[in-house]
């Protein structure tokens, strides 16, 4: 078989023996494999990426010499029906005949299932053809929505619905660390939207999943849902800024370890050390302060502390005190189960060794960050301009 010379003729010779399968899903399944290679190269808005090479692919195609050729166009068509000529696709007569199926789904039920953190949340939607015997079985779109770094951080699709969604179901009810609920159908197709934008911009996708190779597909499923009318949920409001620190300050968890009533110093180190976990969760999606799992722990304690701020010593013996007291009180004024309290604290217990490595190797610092220390320790005083501009005169050969 020649080489193709085109990307359009790489795609033809990959999509040669579509007609051979046995149902709409199959080729689905196909297509959006096939789209997942343009999804993964893209290098800023991949699913423009994608929309613009079914343009190009279509008009390229313009007149199929073979079946298989009519039926890859019908499918990419029918995954991603706003691409340029989309809508002037026809059912091509010599076409398998489950291919007047593409597509002819209907959404069968709509869940939500995560982690009682909320770190994470996963939509699971069952769709099934109008016709099954051409179409293929009931199948479900699951994408799970990453809410510390507010993305969707996978999409998968499930060529068979029920055992999945039996499983799901047997995981969330035999662990108290996870929920599971029906979920309004615009609702979830909203949150994975939004979430899915933000991916498409990714220049580096996650490696783990199937979120290139079922993308496609997910997503033409997902427009099939309504559109959110539904308000979005909301906790009941607590404290928030000063009234949530001196709530925090007047808690028993504050109390418990020692955060006041210290000396002038211990005060001081322990307003920044707070200071710092507020604004950290500020950074986060959603801002909640009260938002506090292992996970959130870790890229405080790991990753974002060493990055954004300089500790000097009282700061950094500190901070082990307030994150284990913030730690008690987010978990108990959000009514975590006890067993999630006690995951966090043993996270926080190895945790800590590594945020004091970290601390006094500095190698997690930003360039910026570790100018600042060094100024620091140095004796010049970062807010003093004048007093740095002598300093980048005296050091300017290094």
């Amino acid at each position: 078989m020649p080489a193709p010379r085109t990307v359009y003729d790489a795609v033809l010779q990959a999509a040669r023996d579509v007609t051979k399968l046995g149902c709409a899903l199959d080729a689905e399944m196909l297509g959006t494999a096939l789209l997942g290679s343009v999804y993964t190269v893209a290098t800023d808005d991949r699913a423009a990426a994608v929309r613009d090479f079914v343009g190009r692919f279509l008009t390229a195609t313009t007149d199929p010499d073979t079946p298989a050729t009519a039926t890859i166009r019908e499918v990419f068509a029918t995954l991603v029906p706003d691409a340029d000529g989309a809508t002037e696709v026809g059912h091509a007569a010599e076409a398998p005949p489950w291919a007047t199926q593409l597509g002819r789904v209907r959404p069968t039920g709509c869940w939500a299932y995560g982690d009682v953190y909320g770190d994470q949340t996963s939509y699971l939607v069952t769709f099934a053809y109008e016709d099954s015997s051409d179409g293929g079985p009931e199948h479900a779109v699951v994408a799970l929505v990453d809410h510390n770094i507010g993305i969707t951080k996978d999409v998968f699709v499930a060529t068979s619905a029920a055992p999945l969604l039996d499983q799901v179901r047997e995981i969330c009810d035999a662990d108290e660390l996870t929920w599971f609920r029906s979920e309004d159908p615009g609702r979830l197709r909203d949150e994975v939207g939004r979430h899915l934008r933000v991916t498409d911009e990714l220049g580096d996708l996650p490696s783990d999943g199937s979120l290139s190779t079922d993308r496609a597909l997910a997503a033409a499923r997902l427009a099939l849902l309504p559109a959110v009318t539904t308000p979005p949920l909301t906790e009941p409001a607590g404290p928030t800024g000063q009234k949530l620190i001196r709530d925090f300050l007047a808690s028993p968890e504050a109390a418990r370890y020692d955060l006041t009533g210290g000396a002038a110093a211990d005060v001081a180190s322990m307003d920044f050390c707070l200071s710092l976990v507020l604004d950290h969760a500020a950074s986060l999606p959603g801002a909640d302060p009260l938002r506090w799992s292992p996970a959130v722990a870790g890229l405080f304690l790991l990753d974002w502390v060493h990055r954004r701020a300089v500790l000097d010593l009282d700061d950094a013996a500190m901070m082990p005190r307030v994150v284990r007291a913030w730690s008690a009180y987010s978990t108990g004024r959000r009514n975590l189960p006890a067993a999630a309290v006690q995951e966090t604290e043993d996270a926080l217990e190895e945790l800590i060794p590594e945020f004091a490595r970290l601390y006094t190797t500095g190698e997690r610092r930003s360039p910026a960050t570790a100018a600042v220390a060094q100024l620091i320790s140095e004796g010049v005083d970062p807010n003093d301009s004048a007093a740095i501009d002598a300093w980048l005169e005296a050091n300017r050969d290094e």
